[in-house]
């Protein structure tokens, strides 16, 4: 079950100066609210003064989710993600839907890979009064040049208002890719074993949160994030690696197992949003079509075990709609039926 924390212990941290700046007339009200997770602290002004420091930082502990929220921002766009409270939603519900990101890479021709980006850009489908949407766009370095990389990330980011990932293993990659960015806290995929400190060191430099790394090694993933902490690194998101076939029951179970050990069992070391890349799927020689709709599946299946956020390949509509729908249907509030709004509409004109 979540963690009730009650409204009157978040009240007796507030500045109780019931300004209204947060948009409720008293503060207890804004504690309800805070208690009901519909409301962020930062609405509270007053409390980021710096005689209720230490009262902030009570408050930011109290409130703490059981998967810690990350945010990743383009100049004119905001994803949340993670933030969870729960392990199932009926116990409360689940915020901040699953971040689905189309992947392109640095050696794909210019104009294909501006297409690609535009695509998922424009991609918007209307579902029960909702538009349904594409979050993010995951750069990768294929072609293992920090100047081509770093160029293709700044004709990316004119392209688009989606946030990015940038993805590479290679720091000197990496750290060109952050630099051809004004503005922007892109995602940063990722540290592993052998460049930990050099990506945690670009993470803290230009502020941007950072994926750990250890695909099916748990212990592995525990030990990096338990370092990554110690070394200053707070933001990150972990990827427990993606298996598609032979691969694929190992992949749940490590999804499985690191949510629960979140909500349940309140583990620090696995309280972060889990990445997916159901993009492995298109490793294989076979038709792209097949590929298509393995990733789709596999896409599903891990929203279903809990992934924050998704990387994938496919831009095809009919392998996009599947995961999109899906998403909305699991994270829509469970106490609030989904509903359009009534009137009268004019059909076949």
């Amino acid at each position: 079950m979540p963690k009730r924390v009650s409204p009157i212990d978040i009240f007796n941290l507030l500045p109780k100066t019931n300004c209204g700046e947060c948009g409720e007339e008293t503060c207890f009200a804004f504690a309800t609210k805070l208690a009901d997770r519909k409301v962020d602290l930062e609405l509270c002004k007053p409390l980021f003064e710096e005689g209720f420091k230490e009262n902030l930082e009570k408050l930011k502990a109290l409130l703490r989710p059981a998967v810690l929220e990350v945010r990743v921002r383009s100049p004119s766009r905001e994803v949340r993600i993670g933030g969870k409270v729960v392990l199932y939603r009926h116990e409360l519900r689940y915020d901040n839907p699953t971040a689905i990101a189309i992947a392109v890479s640095d050696t794909m021709p210019e104009e294909e890979m501006l297409e690609k980006v535009k695509r998922a850009e424009d991609f918007k489908y209307r579902y029960i009064g909702m538009d349904l949407t594409l979050d993010m766009i995951a750069v990768r370095c294929v072609s293992g040049d920090p100047d081509r990389f770093g160029e293709r990330v700044k004709k990316v980011a004119e392209a688009t208002e989606m946030p990015l990932i940038l993805c590479s293993y290679d720091p000197a990659v990496m750290e060109s890719g952050l630099s051809a960015l004004k503005d922007s806290r892109p995602l940063i995929y990722a540290a592993n074993k052998g460049n930990w400190r050099e990506m945690a060191d670009l993470a803290l430099m230009y502020g941007c949160p950072l994926v750990v790394s250890a695909p099916g090694d748990l212990n592995l993933l525990r030990s990096l994030t338990k370092t990554l902490l110690e070394y200053g690194v707070e933001e990150l998101i972990l990827d427990p690696g993606t298996y598609p076939d032979e691969g694929l029951k190992t992949t749940i179970n490590n999804f499985t197992m690191l949510r629960r050990c979140a909500c349940e069992l309140e583990d620090e070391l696995s309280g972060f949003p889990l990445l997916a890349a159901p993009i492995v799927a298109w490793k294989g020689d076979e038709d792209p079509t097949i590929k298509a709709w393995k990733e789709s599946y596999l896409a599903c299946m891990l929203i279903l075990r809990f992934a924050d956020i998704l990387i994938l390949n496919s831009i095809e509509t009919w392998s996009i709609l599947p995961i999109v729908i899906l998403r909305q249907n699991i994270y829509n509030d469970p106490v609030k039926p989904v509903s359009v709004e009534p009137g009268l509409r004019v059909i076949g004109k």
